[in-house]
């Protein structure tokens, strides 16, 4: 029995010692670790937007004494200041962008231009008696318009994430704007009209986010200041109904702009995936 019973431990403790020996260790290989793709701003895209613009005009009539001419020394003062008028008008604004970026390390540079619809449209009347002559009245009619605007801008910016961009941008503006006058009044009565038509020239700056998605596209949203300075016009034309050319008038507009706008764009590229 006791030979049994040592027979039967002996195979055990060998069993044992196998089992031991296929769980001894082994060596094994990490599995490697996957990065998301890092968008990378560099390149060119194009894009669209649309917002709305706050205009700020202001324009003016003026006139000059004359000995020879039409009014008293006292309405020459009156006019320019029933003249000095503001238009503030509010609309649509919206068209195409294009423009190329520069990552550097957490920076990007760029240059963009847009091209955007800007009809926006107002007018202003004022009247008033003249010192000389009551009850006798005089009115002042202005209006102003614009059609389109188009900007050359330098971005720079920050990373602020990897996918979000923080940047302010400036340049040049150019808008065509339109500008149309009438002075009438219950005197003479008297009439004298001019119109402005010119592409000004001037500056813009502001600021923005844009937010990095998939497959190289990105939503943006904008604030730009626009001044196109300062427009101006004079006239000989007064009749009453006879001519007073020696009553020169002079008319100036000044347009100024606020707007804010959302965009989206698509660079040209697509993001690159970083290595591991």
């Amino acid at each position: 029995m006791k030979k049994l019973v040592a027979a039967l431990f002996t195979v055990a403790l060998g069993a044992a010692n196998a089992s031991a020996a296929d769980l001894a260790p082994q060596s094994y290989t990490k599995a490697p670790v996957m990065v998301a793709p890092v968008y990378n701003w560099t390149g060119f895209y194009v894009g669209l937007n649309a917002g709305g613009a706050w205009n700020e005009s202001n324009v003016t009539t003026s006139t000059v004494f004359s000995p020879t001419g039409y009014f008293a020394a006292s309405s020459v003062p009156a006019i320019g200041t029933v003249g000095n008028q503001n238009i503030n008008r509010s609309g649509f604004t919206g068209g195409a962008t294009a423009g190329y970026n520069w990552q550097v390390g957490g920076a990007v540079l760029g240059v963009e231009t847009d091209f955007n619809y800007f009809g926006i449209r107002g007018s202003s009347t004022g009247t008033a008696l003249y010192p000389c002559c009551a009850p006798s009245t005089f009115t002042v009619n202005s209006s102003e318009s614009t059609d389109w605007l188009w900007t050359l801008r330098g971005r720079a910016g920050f990373l602020a994430t990897p996918a979000l961009l923080l940047y302010g941008t400036g340049g040049l503006a150019v808008a065509d704007v339109k500008a149309s006058y009438l002075f009438t009044d219950t005197f003479g009565p008297a009439r004298e009209s001019a119109a402005i038509s010119t592409t000004r020239y001037g500056w813009t700056a502001g600021a923005g986010g844009e937010y990095a998605l998939m497959n190289g596209w990105s939503i943006k949203a904008e604030y730009l200041y626009v001044d196109l300075g300062r427009a101006s016009t004079t006239s000989t034309n007064l009749v009453t109904p006879a001519a007073f050319p020696s009553s020169v008038f002079t008319h100036t507009v000044n347009l100024r702009s606020n707007i804010g706008r959302v965009g989206i764009n698509y660079k040209f590229g697509g993001p690159v995936v970083a290595k591991y």
